[in-house]
């Protein structure tokens, strides 16, 4: 999220700061790169089911952390509620 965001893209809000409490940074994340993010916890799975637009490879980005193995990754960004 902070990387988005860092990178001038205001179209993440992430409104709660990362506290995983809002889904304002949505994001859709490329399908070679499910495999190696972390788990979604039971937090991150609840808010993303309060959302419309809502995919299989949809994360808030404030729950990915950035680590080598991640370099490249490609996401979208998710529509506004």
């Amino acid at each position: 999220m902070e990387i988005i965001r860092n990178a001038g893209h205001d179209e993440v809000l992430a409104l709660c700061g990362g506290q995983c409490a809002c889904a304002t940074c949505h994001v859709y994340v490329d399908e070679e790169y499910l495999g190696i993010l972390p788990s979604m916890s039971e937090d991150e799975n609840d808010l993303l089911d309060s959302s419309d637009h809502r995919q299989a490879n949809s994360r808030l980005s404030c729950q990915i952390e950035f680590h080598a193995a991640l370099t490249g990754l490609r996401l979208q960004i998710g529509p506004d509620e």
